[in-house]
């Protein structure tokens, strides 16, 4: 499902990755720990399309990012891709519902009851209506995980997707995580400083200054 061979990143004369090369296959939930700074979520943006990468490859669902233009990538990311960010990026005019619902609709491939069922699923049932503003940041990272997975993306990845929420409440959501892997034979990345969330995952990688190895 994804391939990363030899991944460089820079920004301005700075090496954020060097020879980064990994690899998970459909239906495999992996989590990636590293310490604060050592790129990982640059290393999920660029995975991601959403960041260029300055040296090596990567293949998702079998496409070579580096061999596709800017829209290109964006369609393969709305399609392929769920991602939940660290800081969310929902949208602030949209209730909860449409926030969610939003990757489905770029797809034309509306669904509300997929939308109750998966905000029902996070513990959000009956808060559809609401607005991102009035919710709190454990909601706020609910809806946002809600949304990474309503279309059933092939490629998970995952930045602390757990880190604004309480033990219960975060196993329910790794739960969900593990779920959507299983049932549309997706892979995960999960980023993420919990042990408890690593000890859910079939593997764990550990990315460092030079690279990424098993943990």
């Amino acid at each position: 499902m994804l391939e990363v061979r030899s991944l460089a990143k820079r920004f301005g004369a700075t090496p954020v990755l060097r020879d980064v090369t990994l690899a998970l296959a459909a239906g495999e939930f992996v989590a990636l720990l590293g310490e604060s700074g050592v790129g990982k979520s640059t290393l999920l943006n660029c995975i991601a399309g959403l960041e260029p990468a300055d040296g090596g490859s990567i293949v998702l669902a079998g496409q070579a990012l580096g061999q596709l233009d800017d829209d290109a990538r964006a369609r393969l990311r709305r399609a392929r891709v769920g991602f939940v960010f660290q800081a969310f990026h929902l949208l602030p005019h949209l209730t909860v519902h449409e926030n969610v619902a939003l990757p489905l609709l770029l797809l034309g491939r509306p669904d509300p009851q997929r939308v109750d069922a998966l905000l029902a699923a996070v513990g959000l049932d009956g808060l559809g209506a609401r607005m991102p503003a009035q919710l709190s940041g454990g909601q706020l990272q609910r809806v946002a995980i809600a949304r990474a997975v309503v279309h059933a993306p092939a490629l998970i990845l995952a930045d602390e997707p757990t880190g604004n929420l309480d033990p219960g409440t975060a196993a329910r959501v790794l739960e969900l995580l593990r779920a959507q892997v299983r049932e549309a034979a997706a892979a995960c990345l999960l980023v993420t400083h919990s042990a408890a969330a690593a000890a859910q995952a079939d593997r764990v990688l550990r990315l460092t200054a030079s690279g990424v190895v098993a943990a």
